[in-house]
């Protein structure tokens, strides 16, 4: 099936079956849904069942306390609402699946294993899971792994992962504190996420290395890290693309864990394990090895939370990506950040990152964080190209002053050069790529760093309180063409002093 016809709402084979297929109610395997019963090998049981002809395995309302649950291909689990698939406390001897092996050099724990998860499956096709229940890993999932080979029980630190599968579908279902992840999906094609709600403390979901993939009309609350993350890492063993994606009719933010889920979104949590605002963002990267291409974001919201940012940092070459209507509200970072850097985490010989057709229109932001402003930043010799800006609204929250940036000095001398004039890109390039690294800007609306033919059309930057910094500052950059670009400080015409 082409991306194409996912677009127009075709739905992939496995959730239209040419006939009826057979259903396997959990509890005729022995599945109580007390909250106390261990409901795992009963449900494993079912999934075997449904494997062997196709079929679809219905949980329906209770607490299924769970350990590690074996997708299995040609099969549908369902979750009926109320139904809740309950991760299980590890004990002295039991716990989830063994992570397989060591971690690769190239990547953390959690993106090299997929295994010690409270659902996965490896090698599978047409795969479903659907339905109105929860997925919680409340308490349980946690951010941290480790392999423990068989001498102690393994703890689980993702709810959802698959790795080379093609054929997937992923509906209607909401996730709750999933640890590192709420779905790691890794060499999967033909993907389908939608109406899907994800209420977590870390990543909501981590598409990496995968081709032919829609994302719609969910829901993604994160405080702590990204909602909805694109990467193309080297955790198969090689540099794959992820390419030919589709992002749409998402709602972004960095609430408080369980608070969307709760309907009451909270704001006590104020900033990220990294000491800056809450997350919640959708991005591109930061593994990025494989490539980016043709990716598609369209009509997202993104609130409480990061801006966009499409980031490669590790020898992949970033073309062809779309961002079109996007709304922002409350917005802790630079609203739009574009960055090329050389990390280089991967093998020797991965050829210079590199980003190259960056189209970006229809977006409105309103309370945006004036610190990091618009932020574009290639590296010497490596310019972000061919990237336009058009019809673009944002308004900063502003009331910075020149002493602000100045008082960056003594603590970090990178943010200057040897004559004493602000930078916009440290010297450590290498280092992980975040707005807050490149420091207050020299500008409040627009920092621009090592570009070639950079279009800006129909741009409009404000402040809301008075900042006495520029609105645009540039350097190292050829072919910036401006139209109709215009900047209002609190209230005041500005000059774009570029």
């Amino acid at each position: 099936m082409t991306l194409g016809a996912w677009m127009m709402g075709v739905r992939p084979a496995v959730a239209a079956p040419p006939s009826a297929p057979p259903v396997y109610e959990v509890s005729e395997f022995g599945a109580v849904g007390d909250g106390r019963h261990l409901d795992s090998p009963a449900i494993n049981a079912a999934l075997l069942k449904a494997s062997r002809d196709g079929g679809v395995v219905k949980v329906g309302k209770g607490t299924y306390l769970c350990y590690s649950l074996h997708l299995q291909s040609g099969v549908t689990l369902r979750l009926e609402e109320g139904a809740v698939l309950k991760a299980a406390p590890v004990t002295a001897t039991e716990g989830y699946d063994e992570a397989e092996g060591e971690a690769s050099p190239y990547q953390d724990f959690g993106h090299s294993h997929w295994h010690n998860s409270l659902l996965w499956g490896e090698g599978l096709h047409d795969v479903t899971v659907e339905g109105k229940g929860l997925i919680d890993g409340s308490d349980v999932l946690t951010r941290n792994g480790r392999h423990n080979a068989g001498t102690e029980p393994t703890v689980a630190n993702k709810a959802l992962a698959l790795r080379d599968c093609r054929n997937v579908c992923v509906r209607d279902v909401s996730f709750l504190s999933c640890g590192h992840f709420a779905m790691l999906l890794t060499g999967v094609d033909h993907l389908l996420i939608e109406n899907v709600t994800v209420d977590t403390n870390r990543d909501g979901i981590d598409i990496d290395c995968c081709q032919q993939v829609v994302v719609r009309s969910c829901r993604v609350n994160t405080v702590n890290d990204d909602a909805i993350v694109l990467k193309c890492s080297y955790a198969l063993g090689w540099p794959r693309p992820t390419e030919h994606v589709l992002i749409e009719d998402c709602q972004v933010s960095g609430y408080d864990v369980g608070s969307v889920l709760g309907g009451a979104p909270a704001t006590t949590a104020v900033k990220a394990p990294d000491g800056d605002g809450p997350t919640g963002r959708i991005k591109l990267g930061t593994e990025s090895n494989g490539g980016f291409r043709h990716i598609t974001i369209r009509r997202c919201t993104f609130t409480h939370c990061r801006g966009l940012a499409l980031e490669t940092v590790d020898g992949a070459a970033m073309e062809d990506v779309n961002v079109s209507d996007i709304t922002m509200s409350d917005i802790c970072n630079s609203p739009i950040y574009i960055r090329l850097g050389d990390r280089m985490r991967g093998p020797e010989g991965l050829p210079p990152s590199s980003v190259s057709g960056i189209r970006i229109s229809g977006i409105d932001v309103d309370q945006a964080d004036s610190r990091y402003a618009i932020l574009i930043v290639g590296a010497p010799g490596h310019p972000v190209s061919n990237v336009s800006l058009s019809d673009i609204r944002v308004r900063f929250r502003g009331g910075l002053t020149l002493d602000d940036v100045e008082q960056q000095r003594g603590s970090n001398p990178f943010f200057f050069d040897h004559h004493g004039t602000a930078i916009i890109s440290r010297s450590d390039g290498g280092g992980y790529p975040e707005p807050s690294a490149h420091g207050i800007q020299p500008a409040w609306g627009l920092s621009v760093s090592h570009a070639s033919d950079l279009r800006l059309s129909n741009v409009r930057l404000e402040t809301i309180e008075a900042d006495e910094r520029p609105a645009v500052y540039m350097q190292h950059n050829r072919k910036v063409r401006f139209r109709h670009v215009t900047a209002f400080n609190a209230g005041r015409p500005a000059s774009l002093g570029h």
